[in-house]
Parts: C-alpha cells; sequence; structure tokens
C-alpha cells in the first residue's frame, strides 16, 4: 500500500487541497481531502489524472520529421501517405517493438497513460502472415509492458483501397484481411494483450474507403461490446469519393447505417456539415482529435465549439507522433478554434481555459478507450504530478496549475501507472536502455 499527498489535486468534482491518495494493488483505495501528510507518505505539488492518447500509429514515430521535404507537385495527406508506406514496409516485429517503446516513454514523460493503438501493420512486407498471425500486435502489447502504458489495443481491418471494395494496393498488402482471417487474429491479440493489467482489445475498421457495409456489419458482430474506432472525414478528397460512391458524406452515411454510440469514437471528422456536427453530439460518440498531426498534413479543424455546444464529446490522439506532447495537442486544438472564430479561451465552458481542456479530454479519452477516468476509488492509479519548481507554476494554484501546463509549458514530475513511479524527475524510469535501442533500430531501418 503507497499514499501519496499533494497540496492541491485536479479531483472529479473540482480542485481540492491537501490530498491524500491511498493505492492498494495498484488501484485508488481512498481520497482524503484536506487531511494533513502523515508520515510515511510521498509529498507533491499538484496532481492531475493521466491523460489518455486515443489515437496513435506507434510506428510512425519512427519516420517523425521524414516527410517535411516539399515534392515536385503540392503536398498533401496523400503524398505524406506515399513517405509512409515506404517506411512501413521496412518495419519488422522487433523493429516495432523498439519504436513502439520510444513513443510510449515519450507519451508517459508528457502525461498520457494509456494508448489507443489503432494498429495495421499485420503482415510481412510482401503480405503473407507471420507465423503468429498476432506477432505485430505482441510487439505492441512488448512495448506496454516494457515502459508500464495502459493499452487499448484496436486491431485494424483494413481491406480496400477505396470505396466500393477497390482492391488493395502493392504497398497496403500488410495490412489486408478478410473477416475471418480479421477475427483469428482478433483473437491472437487478445491472448497477446491477456497478461497486461487492465487492458482492453476493441477494433477499428480503418476507414469507410476501407471496408464495405458489410463488413462494417460484420465487424460489429465479432465484437459487440468492444471500443469501436475508426478514421473518417479527415480529408476533402474522401468525402468527394463517399459521395461520390454513396450520395452521402461520410459521417452522414455512417450515422444513416450504424449503430454509432458511447462505443464509437469517430477518429479526425474534420470535414462534417452542421447538421452531421449535431447529429454526431447526439450519439454519444467521441471525437477523436489529434491536432498536432491534423497541423502538419493539412488537414483542416474540426468544428469543436459547435459539436461542444450541442452536448459532444472529444478526447485528444498523439496519431502519427511527430510530436508527442499532451499538453501541446490540447494548445493547438483551443488556437485552432481561436485562429478560425478570431476570439479567444473558446472552449473554457465559462472558466480556465486549461482546466476545462484537461478534464474534458480525460473524461473522452477515457470513454473512447474503454478505461475509467479521474483520480477517484476504484480507478487505475494513474495519476501525473506537476514540477513544483517549473518557473511556469511560479504563484498558481489549482486551475491556474492547468493553464499554466497547457499554455506556459509547464512541466511533468512524476508519472504513476496503477500507482507505480514510471517517470520520475520528467524521465522515464527505462529512458537510457529504450533510447538506445531505438537508435540502433532507426539506425538499421534509414541505412
Amino acid at each position: 500500500m503507497t499514499t501519496l499527498h499533494f497540496a492541491e489535486a485536479m479531483l472529479p468534482g473540482g480542485w481540492a487541497r491537501d490530498v491524500r491518495v491511498t493505492i492498494a494493488g495498484g488501484v485508488i483505495a481512498s481520497v482524503e481531502t484536506g487531511a494533513h501528510a502523515q508520515p510515511g507518505d510521498e509529498r507533491h505539488r499538484a496532481a492531475l489524472p493521466g491523460m489518455p492518447n486515443l489515437h496513435s500509429h506507434a510506428f510512425q514515430r519512427g519516420m517523425a520529421g521524414l516527410a517535411e521535404v516539399a515534392g515536385p507537385s503540392d503536398d498533401s495527406f496523400w503524398t505524406w501517405r506515399e513517405v509512409m508506406y515506404r517506411f512501413a514496409e521496412r518495419v519488422s516485429p522487433d523493429d516495432l517493438a523498439a519504436i513502439a517503446a520510444m513513443a510510449y516513454i515519450e507519451m508517459l514523460e508528457g502525461g498520457f497513460t494509456r494508448v489507443g493503438e489503432f494498429h495495421y501493420l499485420h503482415h510481412a512486407p510482401d503480405g503473407t502472415a507471420y507465423a503468429d498471425r498476432a506477432a505485430m500486435s505482441a510487439a505492441i502489447a512488448a512495448a506496454a509492458r516494457e515502459t508500464g502504458i495502459a493499452l487499448t489495443h484496436l486491431p485494424v481491418f483494413y481491406a480496400h483501397a477505396g470505396f466500393g471494395g477497390l482492391p488493395l494496393g502493392a504497398r497496403q498488402q500488410r495490412f489486408g484481411h478478410d473477416v475471418d482471417g480479421f477475427a483469428a487474429l482478433l483473437e491472437g491479440a487478445r491472448a497477446a494483450c491477456a497478461g497486461l493489467p487492465d487492458a482492453v482489445v476493441g477494433v477499428a475498421p480503418h476507414s469507410l474507403r476501407a471496408v464495405t457495409p458489410e463488413e462494417l456489419m460484420a465487424l460489429e458482430a465479432i465484437a459487440p461490446d468492444a471500443p469501436v474506432h475508426i478514421h473518417i472525414a479527415e480529408q476533402v478528397r474522401e468525402v468527394e469519393d463517399c459521395v461520390a460512391w454513396s450520395g452521402a458524406r461520410p459521417v452522414e452515411w455512417l450515422l444513416d447505417h450504424a449503430a454509432v454510440d458511447a462505443r464509437w469514437c469517430l477518429v479526425h471528422a474534420t470535414h462534417i456539415t452542421a447538421a452531421e456536427t449535431g447529429r454526431l453530439a447526439k450519439t454519444g460518440a467521441v471525437a477523436g482529435l489529434c491536432p498536432i498531426t491534423e497541423a502538419n498534413l493539412g488537414d483542416g479543424i474540426f468544428p469543436a465549439i459547435d459539436f461542444v455546444a450541442a452536448g459532444g464529446v472529444y478526447g485528444i490522439g498523439s496519431d502519427s507522433n511527430v510530436l508527442i506532447d499532451a499538453g501541446e495537442e490540447l494548445r493547438l486544438l483551443e488556437y485552432g478554434q481561436r485562429l478560425e472564430r478570431r476570439a479567444r479561451n473558446l472552449l473554457g465552458r465559462g472558466g480556465a481555459t486549461g482546466d476545462a481542456l484537461w478534464r474534458d479530454a480525460v473524461a473522452g479519452g477515457a470513454r473512447a478507450l474503454g478505461a475509467a477516468s479521474g483520480i477517484a476509488v476504484g480507478n487505475a492509479a494513474d495519476i501525473v504530478s506537476l514540477a513544483a519548481d517549473h518557473p511556469a507554476f511560479v504563484a498558481r494554484e489549482g486551475a491556474a496549475l492547468a493553464d499554466a501546463l497547457v499554455f506556459a509549458r509547464g512541466a511533468v514530475d512524476r508519472v504513476w501507472r496503477r500507482g507505480v513511479a514510471v517517470v520520475r524527475g520528467g524521465r522515464h524510469v527505462a529512458r537510457e536502455g529504450v533510447v538506445q535501442r531505438y537508435a540502433t533500430t532507426l539506425a538499421a531501418l534509414l541505412a
């Protein structure tokens, strides 16, 4: 049993002073407020609940920065994708484990404590299955085990290159499955994650362009109670192609043809109409927003203000992992809305904006990943403490601390995952070995 004492803590009901959190078996056994520190308590400045990262492609951490060279024609998501394909075709299970471990360490150091791994790199480069068809999922699970991050594993069903069931291209072969093969993969992924504490396994139809309506219905039947994540309406071309195929926009089509509810996470949903925004908000599904990647790819800006006003729930993800920083994702989310509306403090719900962003993204991300959220009895002890001596936190208290973390680049000191301090002084306890293995792996991949 461990007891942590915080001068202040962000609790579900608001900020509280002198908070004692007792942890037993990785779970929060009690939360006392207005309580003096007792002998043996670990004492810290301020605590926030760990942030869920609802959308990650871990292997893409290894290509961060490689797609930042202008080509002979206009660069876009589609030209970036060609760079990604060239990198992806080189990655082995061992490579993936090394790259994912590096990404997960950086997530934990920045305050993310659970990752939703949207995983579509399944087969060998030529498209043949590994002897263990879930070998790549096992590599993801190994990276989660090594780093201590909580894992919601989201094996991706990817069967087609475009709307209407177009066959996969040569560079997409290692992603592909039919429904029966995917069901077998899913069983293997569940086995790979079985030894991880509070792991969750969901399903992820890659996008409407990668699944047929019949396949989408079959996926819902395979995992009726699991989280369901899908890329949708990220690019204008995707919307145009969907309209040409079906006569409807992607979000419109999905809401008309699938039982979208609170189990679902619609990732990006950037290009949606006012009517789609209102309909999506009413379903309880989470909008999975990845502002850094969406900016990097030139995707556009999600209508977050209207979505939240309609009762919508959102969370954040690091997606391509070009930069891993929970505070930066939230800051860019708010700043995108400010730039579009030419106004300030738009997602603060009438109060401290950074505080509201952190709270809302914790709640939405946890819903999307099938986990509980918050520093509360019965929840996993996934807690972030702030660096007491950081200049951003001088003379700040309560919600102003969260504002400083998000907008003034305040720093994380410790991160506990199930009560174990995996980050101390802002650095993961296994950082040195993971960095060395990552460097060796990348040097070979990029030679």
